[in-house]
């Protein structure tokens, strides 16, 4: 039997808490490769029954403070992205739109489609084992200052290298590996995409451009993206294990 939790309250701090979210899987899935050594489109790839991109619109349907969801995709994945929204029965609106060359394009066409709200979650459309509690917590941090991103400890010794050879190693321990969702007051996140989104690997980097400090706070072991063949057996066996009784 399954059991239902209840709704969360508002996290502390959040006033008001309208919540859009903006997931980005418009990328080329240049790393996942099927059996026959293709190229293999992962946001539609067959995860735990369902494509992988359903499992990370659910986690969003879920949390009660969203109140809308842009899912931006590629040209090949668009008409199959809209045929997944109108059959999939979820109660908050999900609008599928075309995104852009790269990751920061697509994010911005995304914002142009959301509703007024005041926090934007931006999420990997390849991070389909994000929890409730992640969401929770990503909402209760940003709201000390507007802007927060979970990220995990760097645990491997990094070497930054260039022509084969070691330029330097980093100190591990003020490194970390960052993840999605990056949470952020809406008005601030809209402010970051006005300026230049050239050489800015996620949406933080926009807003720290803005001198805006943004919080950093643990993430999950759990909430890998999924980026080759062997991610898609992990990430099924996690959301098998959340299913069992």
């Amino acid at each position: 039997m399954r059991v239902v939790k209840a709704p969360a309250p508002p996290p502390e701090g959040v006033h008001d808490p309208r919540v859009g979210v903006i997931i980005v899987a418009a990328g080329a899935s240049r790393r996942m490769t099927g059996e026959d050594a293709l190229p293999l489109d992962k946001v539609f790839a067959p995860l735990a029954g369902k494509p992988m991109i359903a499992h990370t619109i659910s986690a969003f349907q879920e949390y009660p403070q969203v109140g809308e969801i842009v899912l931006v995709l590629s040209q090949d994945n668009l008409e199959r992205g809209r045929s997944l929204v109108a059959q999939g029965g979820w109660r908050r609106p999900v609008e599928v739109c075309l995104g852009g060359p790269r990751r920061q394009d697509s994010v911005k066409v995304g914002l142009q489609r959301l509703s007024p709200c005041s926090w934007i979650m931006v999420h990997d459309g390849a991070r389909p084992c994000v929890t409730q509690e992640l969401l929770q917590r990503a909402l209760e941090e940003a709201s000390t200052t507007g802007a927060a991103i979970p990220a995990l400890p760097v645990n491997d010794t990094i070497k930054r290298v260039q022509d084969s050879f070691v330029l330097e190693t980093l100190p591990r321990e003020t490194l970390r590996a960052v993840q999605t969702p990056q949470v952020f007051r809406s008005e601030l996140l809209r402010r970051a995409y006005q300026g230049d989104l050239d050489e800015v690997t996620d949406d933080a980097s926009l807003v720290e451009k803005l001198g805006h400090r943004v919080k950093v706070f643990l993430g999950s072991y759990e909430n890998i993206k999924v980026t080759t063949r062997e991610d898609l057996v992990f990430a099924e066996a996690i959301l098998r294990r959340r299913a069992t009784p």
